[in-house]
């Protein structure tokens, strides 16, 4: 492994080994690659025509499914519509959000289920559960490296308020200005689960300043902290800067799909620095907590989601 090339980890590899690994790529880059994480590939594959599907209907359609001051938490979010904090241009994509089905926390709404295409609900909530399982075992690898218990995450994310987004980056014909798919950002969340894109773009801001690739290959999982994990930890584990570009030449004509599952903290769980990652050398940042839900209001009033 170069200095600028992530690894890629086993989650088979043996426990006390991968937690190392993981450990050390999170807070190298704040991104790992995952490989053997149990996903079914015919669900997978399944998840990817029904994405497609759902964003060839004509827009109309679509925005159907569109939640009027909803947050963009549930349902169909419009192109155009997200834009990366501090960004002067919004980003050229459009999303889905699939939620907790049946959840109880009045902090998260009830989910939004399309007409067409057929199977959508039962394929998406499949692949939630999947994607909430092997996030909780990540997170237990990075407990074990934070020197908690493997099972310390566990009560923290239970019903927790996590979203699975199917994301359109559509062919770019005319791009406006300062305009790309995704600009420059932190996740919001604890960790989130990238299931590749056939397209490249991805990419992460090293500690240099320096932007390198971070796309996976088939069947491989990006993993990437967030900014609540990045809080709670007082900056042990960083929340990377990442993007994705424009592609360039012909590529441009393609459509770009991706499906990232934001882990979050149940709604009530206070975010109070851990005092393992407190020492003279690296001060608490945070002295002051805050509830999981009351930080997330505030970064998507600062995204544009909410007002």
């Amino acid at each position: 492994m170069t200095p600028e090339t992530l690894p890629m980890l086993s989650l088979t590899a043996p426990s006390g080994n991968l937690a190392q690994e993981l450990g050390a790529s999170f807070q190298r880059f704040g991104f790992a690659l995952v490989t053997d994480h149990g996903l079914d590939p015919a669900l997978v594959a399944r998840g990817w025509d029904l994405t497609q599907a759902f964003f060839a209907l004509p827009e109309a359609e679509k925005r159907r499914w569109h939640v009027a001051g909803g947050g963009g938490q549930r349902g169909y979010t419009p192109f155009r519509t997200e834009i990366a904090k501090g960004a002067s241009a919004h980003d050229l994509k459009e999303f889905w959000h699939v939620g907790r089905e049946g959840a109880a926390d009045p902090a998260m709404p009830a989910n939004v289920w399309p007409d067409a295409p057929a199977g959508f609900r039962e394929t998406f909530t499949a692949l939630y559960a999947e994607f909430d399982r092997i996030g909780a075992r990540i997170l237990s690898h990075i407990a074990v490296w934070l020197g908690l218990e493997a099972d310390w995450f566990d009560p923290a994310i239970a019903d927790g308020n996590s979203i699975l987004r199917l994301l359109h980056y559509p062919p770019i014909t005319d791009p406006a200005g300062d305009a790309i798919r995704a600009g420059a950002h932190e996740d919001i969340n604890l960790i989130t689960l990238l299931l590749g894109a056939e397209e490249a773009g991805l990419e992460l801001l090293t500690r240099e300043g320096r932007w390198i690739p971070a796309s996976p290959p088939p069947g491989a999982l990006v993993v990437n902290i967030g900014d609540m994990l990045q809080r709670l930890t007082n900056h042990v584990l960083p929340s990377t800067t990442h993007r994705v570009r424009n592609p360039d030449g012909p590529r441009a004509a393609r459509s770009r799909y991706s499906m990232p599952f934001f882990l979050h903290l149940r709604s009530e769980f206070c975010i109070t620095t851990l005092p393992g990652c407190v020492s003279a050398e690296n001060p608490d940042r945070f002295p002051v907590p805050i509830s999981a839900d009351a930080y997330l209001q505030e970064r998507l009033r600062e995204i544009g989601l909410s007002r």
